[in-house]
């Protein structure tokens, strides 16, 4: 049987305590009807708390600007009745022993005009493109610049405001923080365009915005991928050198933990070295890490373009991902789909039932459990 304690070593940052390295992945659910977190979604929260969740991150959810949002019923993180129902989700995590952080998103050019509520606003990006070569969606102006920034900081200041115990970036995946550091999609020839390292400028002042706001002592989530759901081979940087200096700005900025996602977590990162993306990230900035990626399953995560559809998967050995764990790799995990089929997935490690953990099924998304 796998020996599985380094799972279940508590995790300290500043304020923040974990009682084991376990996270709950965010995962987009669309089950937010009026873009308001509801009493499902705080029932879902709620059960992965109570199943041994030692960190919860949310779906995104998002900021307060008009071109924010990309999909339908996902939650907001504005307004009165979307705060207040992020308020009874953080309640509930807390009433079962679990911290929570919201992931703040923003989809940029991800975004296709006629999306509700917003209706014909069209996507906004840093150079007007949601894949290269493209220019179909708005060519972000200094001003917009700038309200993104603003909303960015004015939600890390609701969070707290709200309890969360840490806040999460949306950094990844082809969205717009992502899309400004993607060469591809950002061909800007201001100051946040050119080099790798100067189209860090944005992101970076999303991170100063927030810091300002959380003050100097809630700890600062950055979550980035070299893939995006444009482009699954896309890579922001193809040596450690070159991340490093992307990386660098960043950290430097104010973010306390890197959220690496990957889509398979025993993948090395780059040749000559068997670090996958958070291993790297971890020795280069110093920083705790959090690795995801098809944990705990057998197949990978593959969603299907402008669906939320995964791969269907079957419970799967952690021989490999406990002995990156003992080697203090990363520092913490991340799982998404299995804990979407078993909301009690980090009791079931702990007690040694992985032989009893649910396959991840695809109906199982269109029911909030």
């Amino acid at each position: 049987m796998t020996d599985t304690r380094s799972l279940f070593r508590p995790f300290n940052l500043g304020p923040l305590t974990l009682p084991n390295r376990i996270v709950m992945a965010p995962m987009t659910r669309n089950a937010s009807p009026g873009n308001v977190p509801n009493e499902k979604v705080v029932e879902y929260y709620r059960r992965r708390a109570a199943g041994g969740a030692g960190l919860t991150i949310t779906e995104g959810t998002c900021v307060d600007h008009i071109a924010a949002s990309g999909y339908p019923n996902v939650p907001y993180f504005h307004g009165e009745a979307s705060l207040e129902g992020w308020r009874k989700v953080v309640e509930a995590v807390h009433a079962e022993g679990g911290k929570i952080a919201p992931q703040l998103w923003h989809v940029g050019g991800m975004r296709k005009a006629g999306t509700p509520p917003e209706g014909d606003v069209d996507g906004y990006a840093p150079s007007g493109m949601n894949v290269p070569g493209k220019q179909n969606r708005h060519v972000m102006t200094q001003q917009d610049i700038h309200d993104v920034v603003d909303a960015f900081g004015r939600a890390a200041g609701a969070a707290r405001e709200l309890g969360f115990d840490a806040v999460e970036l949306h950094g990844a995946h082809g969205y717009l923080l992502d899309q400004f550091l993607w060469a591809g999609t950002n061909v800007r020839e201001d100051e946040y365009g050119g080099s790798a390292v100067e189209r860090t400028r944005f992101v970076v002042e999303i991170i100063e915005a927030a810091r300002a706001a959380m003050g100097p002592d809630l700890p600062l989530i950055l979550r980035y991928s070299q893939w995006k759901q444009q482009d699954y081979t896309a890579r922001l940087a193809e040596t450690p050198e070159a991340l490093g200096e992307i990386l660098a700005p960043m950290s430097d900025a104010g973010v306390d933990i890197f959220h690496c996602s990957t889509r398979r977590f025993w993948e090395p990162e780059f040749e000559g070295s068997d670090l996958n993306l958070a291993g790297w990230t971890r020795k280069l900035t110093g920083k705790p890490t959090i690795t995801v990626g098809s944990v705990g399953l057998n197949a990978e995560f593959l969603p299907l373009p402008g669906e939320q559809v995964f791969r269907e998967a079957e419970p799967a050995s952690l021989d490999q991902l406990v002995a990156r764990m003992d080697k203090d790799e990363f520092d913490l995990v991340a799982v998404g789909r299995a804990m979407i089929a078993n909301p009690d997935w980090a009791n079931r490690v702990r007690s040694g039932e992985l032989d009893q953990m649910q396959a991840f099924a695809k109906e199982q998304l269109m029911a909030l459990d």
